[in-house]
């Protein structure tokens, strides 16, 4: 599976560490930066992962700014994304079980190295639990696309 990640300056650490995580694991990588600790605006590479996902270019985004909000808010402004912001296990399992997010976003100033890697783990191995979500799921698009 191919999966974008991206990054600002204060996501950028934990990027260069999550990336190397997910190439061991065999996974297949698009980084689309930031590339170094100069000063960044998140939103510029949220945008990038974002419009790979909702294009079907990757399966999976992942973002990771200094809380992991910026990332979430705009990372969700492109319609057929589900970001959602994970610190934690438990979130990163809900939002996969109930949301089938397909973007996850992490805070690098909030979270140590080795926990979001088991973040990141739970979130790429939990599936989708369907049933009364894809209801759910439905009524957002119908929200990105008024009128279908």
């Amino acid at each position: 599976m191919r999966i974008a990640v991206g990054a600002d300056h204060a996501g950028w650490p934990l990027k260069e560490i999550l990336v190397n995580h997910l190439i061991d694991q065999g996974w297949d990588v698009e980084d689309f930066g930031t590339f170094g600790p100069d000063s960044v605006d998140y939103p510029d590479y949220a945008n990038k992962v974002a419009v790979a996902v909702a294009a079907g270019d990757v399966e999976r985004g992942l973002l990771i700014c200094g809380s992991g909000l910026g990332m979430a808010i705009v990372a969700n402004k492109t319609a057929g994304v589900r970001a959602a912001v994970a610190n934690d296990v438990v979130s990163a399992r809900l939002s996969r079980q109930h949301n089938d997010a397909n973007v996850l976003t992490m805070g690098g100033r909030l979270i140590a190295p080795e926990l979001a890697q088991e973040v990141l783990d739970v979130w790429l191995t939990t599936a989708f639990d369907g049933g009364r979500h894809i209801r759910r799921l439905q009524k957002i698009e119908q929200i990105e696309h008024p009128g279908m």
